[in-house]
């Protein structure tokens, strides 16, 4: 399971690969632009960065530039731009694979997963994340479905496991209510936005006097946990 950040502004295809990387087991975090960026990378744990060149705000192969400046970690164009002139480029600002648009939403996921393998990242491996949050200290075990606050282990119902885990894919992003209920139940009707205030609330009992789920009213939620070092 890897930490994947996807820059691309057109949301058709955000959507799509964010679905395909989640399918098979990963995490993803999306912008679709330049600004942030790089606070991103320096605030989380990132395994893997696909980009795209052409951006409201700015150029993918400067964004390569800057984030190796600060970080070795895989990257992976994803553009219209199929010149032989921009893939050299790309690759010489760093980038580990090329991708030309239109594309194969399946061969992508392919990509990345061989790139894993081939740089030897340590997500593949990695079961148990750690955040903190002020003195407190959250450990979850995805693989086995182990919550533990200081030590001591929460027990969590279905619903509320799968919301605690996408608000922490979406690291310090906020996450509406109705994201929260397509990814997470599945809820479409109209009015079905309160069952998440309710499985918010049991889950903020459970998780205890710490702020690990924050509301950002009129806009949803935010889980306030940062990475362990």
């Amino acid at each position: 399971m890897a930490n994947i950040l996807l820059v691309e502004d057109n949301p058709l295809i955000t959507e799509a690969v964010s679905s395909y990387l989640q399918l098979e087991g990963h995490k993803t975090i999306t912008s679709d632009k330049v600004e942030g960026v790089i606070d991103i990378i320096k605030r989380d744990t990132i395994d893997l960065a696909i980009l795209d060149i052409m951006l409201p705000d700015g150029n993918g192969f400067m964004l390569a530039k800057d984030i190796r400046k600060i970080s070795n970690i895989p990257l992976i164009f994803l553009t219209a731009k199929d010149s032989e002139s921009d893939r050299i480029l790309g690759f010489e600002v760093g980038a580990d694979d090329y991708v030309c648009k239109p594309f194969s939403t399946k061969e992508l996921v392919l990509r990345v997963q061989a790139l894993l393998k081939r740089t030897g990242s340590k997500a593949e491996n990695k079961q148990i994340e750690t955040w903190i949050l002020d003195k407190e200290k959250m450990s979850i075990d995805s693989e086995k479905h182990v919550l533990k606050i200081n030590k001591k282990e929460i027990l969590l119902t279905s619903a509320e496991w799968k919301i605690l885990i996408y608000l922490c894919s979406q690291t310090s992003l906020v996450i509406s209510r109705e994201k929260l209920l397509s990814e997470c139940l599945n809820y479409n009707f109209e009015g079905s936005e309160r069952t998440i205030d309710t499985h918010i609330a049991n889950l903020r009992t459970k998780l205890g006097a710490a702020d690990w789920i924050g509301t950002i009213r009129g806009f949803g939620y935010r889980f306030n946990g940062k990475p362990a070092e």
